[in-house]
């Protein structure tokens, strides 16, 4: 066997040290799951002895190390050590070698000059706490005996860039004794299809239960190196293994604007067309099987893993090219909670996506190209087009990161992470909106999206250990209205989420009242139905639209505390907030005083809001029933009367959510009759919650929006505590459970010591206020 070429099928992930990180996991996977379906395209690796046998053949080792050692100017000192190996010659035998492996594998795949990606794999690259995050050089659609030659001296030259040099010394990696391996890999066609790159957890929060998968056209390069911003869809890992669900809980389509593809023995980039513009690289089927193989190498290899993919044109299959392990978020305790919160707004410059979770603020410094790096001044905001390695160490001295192209796995966001920097990518006219020199705010605190505000704005951090929490008898949940958001809060010490808000999915993403995409025709303003049109492209039945993203908005939130309970209350807006939604003036009247009129129950078994209602029980089954999400319960709002329940209960049945054991539906209480019929209400739901809001403002009597009576408004008036301590006391003697989900337990310690005191089965809570109503609870359970 030689010493110099290894075959993937002869490669294990133990010879790390023979042919580097990079290939040593591509002849694992090669070798070890294709008896689970997986792709991968054969090749060979030119192993690190190969690399070292070269420098004792040209002498270049003794050269390189006393340059490094005595180096002035690391741009030199690297450019010199690159053209000394540029210059060397592969040993004949060893070359003799490559080119016959070229040719056998042209010989497999019956290509004469056949086209091969060529990799570097350094012995120290995808160590668990170090990611090179390409430091080093990869070179596709190479042909013919002497272009992958050249390209294998290209290679070995890419060990001593600026970038590279740097990053071995801040890691102490020894450069005499890290060897170079090469991979040698066919080609997949995704010049004539799509590729992309895929984590098994949220590059964000860190949630383990996900698999995020981001998709261009063309070769994967754009995204990896952050040039476009590419469709995004997310995975709950749990539900993969269960054939009856479909569990892609989002689905987001990214703008694309182009893609690289083959030119002899390289590649360019061209522009998409409008059709790919608008069309996502990969259908439901597709990302199902993605996630299930990387599913089965998370497993495989027992950690988060970083993973790119390809699909051929050709065939219309799909390939894994490279995994690696995952060294940012999965490297971090799980059990530290970093909170930041922005105490106040101000003017929003531009946003984009959002990169970590932590809030920073300084001067804006605009560089544009890599040869000004050398001006940005330690401390500032970096703004710029786009990074590379090539940028990395300005980016170690930045506060924050802006760039105007990339997505989630994009180079400036991996670095990112790694570098534990607030960042937003993606932004398009960032160094547009910006000025230089500008004081601004860089917010990623406010969920997937981020936000650029202009000036210094005050914000609070805090720290915490969970670990030091002690568990209260009580159930906390929280309350969640953004999905966006929803991971972020994972590793806060809760079980479920007591109030999911649909009323922010559908101002937010959806943006189009239910009706309008009912009834399109009867929409006036031609304006509107345009903007209708535009939102809702890509779907022939307009319907659906809204079903899909409320779907998935949902689903996403229950997938976040799976398999904890996830009440999901049905739309509750008032009519002047439904005539704000594109097309809702046609729907909506006016009333006097919206906050008692027609909103909650009343709508959904009326003729004005009947075939609305109809779209969001067809979401809420979708989530439970296609995407599998069945932790989900159902929650109607504002229920006045035991008439009003029935028709609800009937309604829903009618739409396909009949309440039985498998589906749970409850009732909010928040008026008074819900706590005077109790016992009643409690024969028809499963649960109740309470809305300390609305019941304070019915039990008093007071326009909580009223600045005049302000004052009077209080959850803590005895009469509103009367009327808790009763519903609490009826609803038990009923066996039916009771929450709360209002603000008050947030906002005053004496309000939900009163409600542990009576025995309430479980308080909902803002998630930054968890912590320090989780500390109060367990002392008066302590005292009781």
């Amino acid at each position: 066997m030689s010493k110099y070429i290894k075959w993937f099928e002869d490669i294990r992930n133990k010879d790390i040290a023979i042919v580097g990180g990079k290939n040593a996991s591509i002849g694992e996977m090669f070798s070890a799951l294709k008896q689970d379906g997986i792709n991968v395209p054969d090749g060979f690796a030119i192993t690190a002895e190969a690399y070292f046998e070269f420098l004792e053949f040209n002498h270049l080792k003794e050269k390189i190390l006393t340059l490094l050692k005595h180096k002035t100017s690391l741009s030199q000192t690297g450019k010199k050590i690159r053209a000394l190996i540029l210059k060397g010659k592969i040993p004949p035998h060893i070359a003799e070698e490559i080119l016959a492996a070229y040719h056998e594998l042209g010989k497999y795949y019956k290509q004469e000059n056949v086209d091969v990606a060529i990799r570097s794999s350094a012995t120290a690259e995808d160590l668990p706490y170090a990611s090179f995050a390409g430091q080093l050089e990869s070179f596709l659609n190479i042909r013919n005996d002497k272009n992958v030659m050249e390209k294998c001296l290209e290679c070995y030259s890419s060990l001593f860039t600026d970038r590279a040099i740097i990053y071995r010394e801040e890691k102490n990696f020894d450069s005499a004794k890290i060897g170079l391996s090469i991979g040698v890999q066919k080609m997949v066609r995704s010049d004539l299809a799509g590729s992309g790159v895929m984590f098994t957890l949220d590059t964000e929060s860190g949630f383990r239960n996900v698999i995020n998968i981001s998709a261009g056209f063309g070769l994967g390069e754009n995204i990896v190196q952050g040039t476009i911003n590419p469709d995004e869809y997310i995975v709950f890992k749990p539900l993969l293994d269960d054939e009856k669900f479909k569990p892609i809980i989002e689905k987001k389509l990214g703008r694309k604007v182009k893609k690289l593809i083959y030119k002899k023995n390289s590649t360019k980039n061209i522009l998409t067309t409008k059709k790919e513009k608008g069309s996502f690289v990969l259908n439901e089927q597709e990302i199902l099987t993605l996630a299930k193989w990387g599913k089965i190498i998370e497993d495989h290899y027992q950690k988060p893993m970083d993973i790119e993919w390809a699909k051929d044109g050709k065939s219309n299959k799909l390939f894994i090219v490279q995994a690696r392990p995952e060294t940012v978020e999965s490297q971090k305790k799980t059990n530290i909670l970093h909170a930041f919160v922005l105490k106040e707004k101000g003017k929003v410059l531009t946003k984009g996506v959002a990169i970590g979770q932590a809030i920073t603020k300084g001067k804006a410094q605009i560089i544009k190209n890599v040869k000004d790096i050398e001006k940005f001044q330690s401390g500032n905001i970096l703004v710029t087009q786009v990074t590379s390695p090539d940028w990395v160490p300005i980016m170690k001295k930045a506060k924050g990161i802006i760039t105007d192209h990339g997505g989630r796995t994009s180079h400036a966001a991996i670095v990112s992470r790694e570098l534990n920097l607030p960042a937003i990518v993606g932004t398009i006219e960032g160094t547009l909106k910006i000025k230089d020199g500008q004081m601004i705010t860089l917010s990623c605190a406010e969920g997937s999206e981020g936000f650029i505000y202009e000036g210094l704005l005050n914000y609070d951090e805090t720290e915490i250990d969970i670990l030091s929490l002690k568990k209260p008898k009580t159930q906390i949940m929280i309350n969640l209205a953004s999905p966006d958001e929803a991971f972020r809060w994972c590793n806060l010490p809760c079980q479920g989420v007591g109030l999911a808000r649909m009323e922010f999915i559908i101002t937010n993403i959806i943006k189009i009242h239910p009706m309008a995409l009912v009834h399109l025709n009867q929409v006036k303003n031609l304006k509107t139905r345009r903007l209708i049109k535009l939102l809702t492209k890509g779907y022939l039945d307009k319907k659906e639209y809204f079903i899909d993203l409320l779907s998935q908005g949902i689903a996403k939130i229950a997938a976040s505390q799976y398999p904890s309970p996830v009440i999901v209350r049905m739309s509750d807006f008032k009519t002047n907030e439904y005539a704000n939604l594109i097309g809702g003036k046609d729907f909506e009247f006016t009333e006097e005083n919206p906050m008692i009129g027609f909103r909650g129950a009343s709508r959904y078994y009326s003729k004005r809001y009947k075939e609305g209602f109809e779209l969001e029980c067809k979401a809420i089954k979708r989530a439970r029933e296609v995407i599998g999400l069945k932790n989900i319960i159902i929650m109607i709002p504002f229920c006045r009367t035991l008439e009003e329940a029935d028709k609800v209960l009937e309604v829903l049945k009618e739409f396909g959510l009949k309440k039985d054991k498998e589906l749970k539906v409850y009732c909010m209480a928040e008026i008074p009759s819900n706590v005077i019929l109790a016992k009643e209400f409690a024969d028809r739901f499963d649960g109740f919650s309470i809305g300390s809001n609305d019941l304070t403002q019915l039990t008093l009597g007071v326009d909580r929006d009223s600045e005049e009576l302000s004052k009077l408004f209080d959850e803590r008036n005895p009469a509103v505590l009367k009327m808790i301590a009763e519903l609490i006391e009826q609803a038990h003697e009923k066996n039916c459970k009771v929450g709360i989900c209002g603000q008050a337990p947030s906002d005053y310690v004496e309000f939900a010591e009163f409600l542990v005191n009576h025995n309430i089965d479980s308080i909902s809570l803002n998630p930054d206020s968890v912590i320090k109503v989780i500390s109060h609870i367990c002392r008066f359970e302590k005292t009781e």
